[in-house]
């Protein structure tokens, strides 16, 4: 009996003993055409054995780059594209840098980084004024969601200043309560909890008058 610890390791186990079997037998091939004409039938049928792959980009080279690991990475055959090596596979990804935002104002998000930069980049105005608006206002709706409590008008002032570092004219703003845009926002609210409680006391009425029946 044959164990597979008896057996050529797997390189890559999720292409299966088969593959790697196919693989090798090519490698001991005598000539370069038949290794050629052999690896062309094996990367069809690595393909057929993982569809999915065929929704990714550039899936063709990456079977190839699969079939040159099988190899372990020796392989006298001409293939479409060049062939990886083991330093490159090897190579850890460079570390992505995440923004960040100013002092503690992460629970802002880096949405409102950027339309702050919208709004100082555009000319003062009506259009200029009511993007500050709305930033304000989702900076306000963003705060009271993180820190669980509701904060003053004069916070999200402050913190916008601090965000634009003073680029921005807030003088335009009385109060966000009574902005058009804040209370849009709650009577939409107010609403969809109005709808949601008359359906449930529909609900309950039907019932009420199924148990009477």
């Amino acid at each position: 009996m044959e164990y597979n610890t008896d057996r050529t390791q797997l390189h890559m186990p999720e292409y299966g003993r088969i593959i790697q079997q196919l693989v090798e037998r090519c490698k001991e091939l005598p000539t370069k055409e038949e290794r050629n004409e052999m690896c062309h039938a094996i990367v069809d049928f690595m393909g057929q054995r993982n569809p999915q792959l065929r929704d990714e980009e550039n899936y063709k080279h990456k079977l190839w780059d699969h079939l040159f690991i099988l190899a372990d990475y020796d392989l006298d055959v001409d293939s479409p594209y060049p062939f990886p090596t083991k330093e490159e596979l090897a190579e850890k990804p460079k570390r992505m840098e995440y923004p960040k935002l100013q002092g503690d104002f992460k629970f802002y998000g880096k949405s409102i980084l950027q339309l702050i930069e919208l709004a100082i980049q555009q000319e003062d105005g009506e259009e200029k004024g009511a993007l500050i608006e709305v930033i304000a206002n989702n900076m306000k709706k963003s705060y009271n969601i993180y820190n669980k409590e509701h904060v003053t008008d004069d916070v999200i002032f402050r913190h916008l200043k601090e965000l634009s570092e003073d680029r921005l004219d807030l003088t335009g703003i009385d109060s966000l309560e009574k902005s058009k845009i804040y209370h849009s926002g709650n009577n939409r609210n107010k609403n969809q909890k109005n709808q949601n409680q008359n359906t449930k006391n529909r609900q309950r009425n039907h019932q009420n008058k199924n148990r009477r029946k």
